[in-house]
């Protein structure tokens, strides 16, 4: 499409604009912005925020988790998210050098399986600075296998007669996003609701300590440097000023919601970056990649919870 600069301008902002409305799912806004890409809509300008939008609405969403309830849910469910984490970006890792999958790909998909999905990858392509295409893939594959474990988790929770304790932490542990969480506990049960959403929270907090040991991990090779990750501690700084002012509720929750609106935007800008050269690049093994992490978290957990 022969359009300018101006014109593309236009649409890129009525694309944003949309971002806002709640029929507008982060899924829905990578597929919009790759459209854009693949007819050759691209707005140059706007592609060097991407980054900074992506660390701001981290920053922002920190604003609406209740330090009271991580303390909490941390007692109840450390353990369990630290195994699992632990062993997804460990298995990640021996994946990506026997797939002989890019690295940094490998990364993402790990931390998105391991942690939460769209959040985590884009906590992470903060700090590794990857190709567009790789966080787009990574958000691609990551996206498709939740919207399978929405469908068939509660089914298969009910094959297996689960219990609503069981079945919430499985949910919690084995699927990516929060929303999917959310989605499969509230199909299955209010108390299978309550203890999937309890435990995801200590399984998202797992972006910091993951942000810092892959920032060490990936430092500059030439001059030595690492990457510090500082929109973590901003992160971190938006939970505790919510806890200390609890009066200003009001004010962090549109904070909240303004950052997971800019986390839609942001995955949107990702989409309209890439390039169909790039996206072949990613080829099937990557793709695999997330399907067999996926599987391994699912499988291990399910036989864990099921044998406790």
């Amino acid at each position: 499409m022969n359009l300018n600069q101006k014109q593309i301008s236009f649409i890129y902002g009525a694309a944003i604009l949309l971002c806002f409305f709640p029929f507008i799912s982060p899924a829905i806004a990578l597929g919009a912005g790759l459209i854009l890409s693949l007819l050759g809509l691209k707005y140059t300008k706007i592609a060097k925020y991407t980054s900074l939008s992506l660390k701001s609405s981290i920053v922002l969403m920190g604003f609406g988790m209740n330090l009271t309830q991580v303390v909490s849910a941390s007692k109840a469910g450390l353990i369990d998210t630290a195994i699992s984490v632990t062993l997804v970006m460990s298995v990640g890792f021996l994946l990506t050098k026997l797939l002989r999958i890019d690295t940094k790909t490998g990364t993402l998909i790990s931390a998105g399986t391991a942690i939460c999905g769209g959040s985590a990858i884009a906590a992470i392509s903060s700090v590794i600075n990857p190709k567009h295409s790789q966080i787009s893939f990574s958000l691609v594959v990551v996206f498709v296998l939740n919207a399978i474990a929405l469908v068939i988790f509660p089914a298969i929770g009910h094959y297996f007669n689960l219990s609503q304790e069981a079945f919430g932490t499985w949910a919690a542990i084995a699927i990516h996003d929060t929303s999917s969480v959310v989605g499969a506990g509230s199909v299955y049960g209010q108390e299978a609701l309550e203890i999937a959403t309890t435990i995801k929270l200590v399984r998202t907090l797992w972006i910091i300590p993951l942000s810092i040991v892959i920032a060490l991990v990936y430092k500059d090779k030439s001059s030595g440097k690492i990457a510090i990750p500082w929109f973590i501690g901003l992160f971190i700084m938006s939970i505790v000023i919510a806890y200390l002012f609890p009066g200003g509720q009001a004010i962090f929750g549109q904070l909240s919601w303004l950052g997971k609106k800019g986390m839609v935007i942001s995955i949107f800008l990702i989409g309209s970056n890439i390039s169909l050269a790039e996206a072949k690049n990613a080829g099937f093994k990557s793709f695999l990649l997330g399907v067999l992490l996926w599987l391994f978290i699912g499988v291990t957990s399910f036989l864990s919870i099921s044998m406790a």
